[in-house]
């Protein structure tokens, strides 16, 4: 198979959103996908603004019109993405999407190729040893290596809560 590379799609402005969410809804649709369209993403960056005098932090698109895709590209993955609402298209010359290089990756924040190795499976208890989570044990019910993440089910009101969890703050009890 092919490896997955990053493409940047074009989008109506004030669209990126709404494109990354239909685009998840046809992967989750269309299990075949999933396997080829492995990540969507609006890039976020975090700014100070004053209002009235008062600072406040809020996050705003780097790209407005753009949206990352982490992905195979084959016929059927730039047909799905070309034909969704609110793409204009991909962005390189012509109808041919070019990939991200490493250099144009790294200010965004994105590794290439650098996976974690995990020792736990689904179904084994994990301890979280970092962020919000901290010392907090969970069972793990699915991995996402794609987005190095774990979902985990917490204990949260006394309810059994799916959280996802960043591979680094996991431990294997």
């Amino acid at each position: 198979m092919a490896e997955a590379k990053w493409y940047v799609v074009h989008t109506y402005s004030g669209y990126e959103n709404k494109v990354k969410a239909n685009i998840e809804k046809t992967i989750e649709n269309n299990k075949n996908l999933a396997e080829l369209i492995l990540e969507v993403r609006v890039p976020l960056e975090e700014v100070v603004e004053i209002k009235n005098g008062a600072k406040k932090v809020v996050q705003r698109k780097m790209f407005p019109g753009y949206v990352l895709l982490n992905m195979v590209m084959n016929d059927d993955t730039w047909y799905v993405v070309r034909n969704t609402r609110g793409v204009t298209g991909f962005v390189g010359p012509g109808s041919k999407p070019v990939p991200l290089t490493e250099a144009e990756m790294k200010p965004l924040g994105i590794k290439s190729g650098d996976s974690v190795s995990i020792d736990f499976v689904e179904g084994d208890s994990v301890s979280v040893v970092a962020g919000v989570w901290k010392d907090t044990i969970g069972i793990v019910q699915k991995l996402d290596h794609g987005k190095q993440a774990a979902t985990i089910n917490v204990e949260l009101f006394g309810r059994e809560t799916p959280v996802e969890i960043s591979f680094a703050e996991l431990r294997k009890l």
